[in-house]
């Protein structure tokens, strides 16, 4: 192109597409027009670094960065126009095709304001002009309670409980998944129970209640600060009508992709629209770990009876009591707990449980093979085995958690 904006009769320019080639982003030109009319131009990654040092830039409101997978290659041009743009107070939308976690990840890091995927849902560049046009305190302001009162005002927050794994193989998300179905499972007036997978990298809760992994969940944990009730909502899948869940993404995602402010609006919106909200962490102890024990009401932490387990133990024991966090909310489970006519495995457990400084408040028998079968076939156990010893142990605690959360209600009412 001749200038350094392409545009129509000269009209006043509002907003710039960034892109190799906007011819590419068919769909975007057509919602662009929509939006904009003949307001908007067109720029491509060095006409924009050009265009942004002069003085006519700082009139544009947005401009609109188009990226697919072949843009991953040259990501330096493409940041430094968003690190240029945001220095000059201008938002940066991006537009996103099957470009990697990782790389968005960065770019959003940069200073990008949100970003849609590509083909471009119907409405979704208008629903993100509308939130770019909003003043920061508007966009921002929706964190912790004041996204559980936006979400739902005068409902009761619900109850939290973390399950976290302290060795690999101890049983975390199979005790996590079981017991959220156990609890929604649990009769006439049953509690709203939603999972939160919040493993990034390795989370299976996908798998073990066979739900598809879809892009939503990574547009909603990179968009919390504009989440609202729908938004949420629509990004939960339905297990059977009775359990929500939020899956983990289908792709592996950074660990730091998510703040401890973007969980807290996700913990937050969760307890506003449930009774009970199941949350599965990574065996990885992360940034916002702190912010998980700090919501939740119970934080549980599996373990197994060796010495990799003891050793984890007394680690995040010792973790917590530098930071002075709430070990009070930590409630041990040994998975693959001794039978009762194994005195010598009793006798190791409550060794284990002295020397530790702690007691096993849930005792889980093996499983069995039956465990692995019903997590291959995306069921609960209930649905393949409802007579297996594990089984039987979850679902204890899980009506005591039902009590108490009755209990809860009608002191309430």
């Amino acid at each position: 192109m001749s200038s350094a904006v392409a545009t129509k009769q000269n009209a006043p320019i509002r907003a710039c597409t960034v892109s190799r080639d906007v011819q590419n982003f068919d769909l975007l030109i057509e919602d662009m027009e929509m939006e904009l009319g003949e307001s908007w131009g067109d720029l491509s990654f060095p006409s924009a670094l050009k265009f942004l040092d002069q003085p006519d830039a700082k009139a544009l409101e947005f401009l609109a960065v188009a990226l697919d997978d072949e843009d991953e290659s040259n990501l330096a041009m493409v940041e430094a126009v968003i690190q240029r743009a945001t220095t000059l107070g201008i938002r940066i939308l991006l537009i996103a095709e099957e470009l990697g976690p990782i790389a968005l990840h960065r770019l959003l890091r940069l200073g990008a304001s949100d970003f849609v995927p590509y083909p471009l849902p119907e409405g979704a560049l208008h629903d993100a002009i509308q939130r770019l046009r909003q003043p920061p305190a508007e966009v921002t302001a929706m964190s912790g309670n004041a996204a559980r009162m936006a979400a739902a005002p005068n409902q009761a927050g619900g109850t939290v409980y973390a399950v976290q794994s302290l060795a690999g193989g101890s049983g975390a998300t199979t005790f996590a998944v079981n017991l959220a179905w156990e609890i929604a499972n649990s009769g006439k007036g049953a509690p709203r129970v939603c999972v939160l997978d919040f493993d990034l990298q390795t989370g299976s809760v996908a798998t073990y209640l066979d739900l598809a992994r879809t892009e939503k969940v990574y547009e909603l944990l990179s968009n919390t600060a504009v989440m609202d009730r729908d938004f949420f909502l629509n990004t939960l899948q339905t297990f059977n009508d009775k359990l929500k869940v939020l899956t983990a993404a289908a792709d592996m995602l950074p660990l730091d992709l998510i703040s401890p402010d973007d969980i807290e609006r996700v913990i937050a919106m969760a307890r506003a629209n449930f009774d009970i909200v199941v949350i599965d962490m990574p065996g990885t102890v992360v940034q916002w770990t702190e912010t998980v024990l700090n919501e939740a009401d119970i934080y549980f932490a599996t373990m197994e009876l060796d010495m990799r387990s003891a050793q984890n133990a007394l680690r995040l024991i010792r973790a917590l009591k530098a930071e002075d966090l709430p070990l009070s909310k930590l409630r041990y489970v040994l998975n693959r707990a001794p039978k009762f006519t194994d005195l010598s495995g009793k006798a190791r457990a409550k060794r284990l449980a002295e020397s530790l400084d702690i007691e096993f408040e849930v005792m889980l028998p093996e499983g069995t093979t039956q465990v692995t079968h019903a997590n291959d076939h995306g069921l609960p156990l209930s649905e393949i085995a409802p007579k297996n010893p594990l089984l039987k142990e979850i679902r204890k605690v899980a009506q005591t958690i039902v009590a108490s959360t009755r209990d809860e209600n009608r002191a309430a009412a």
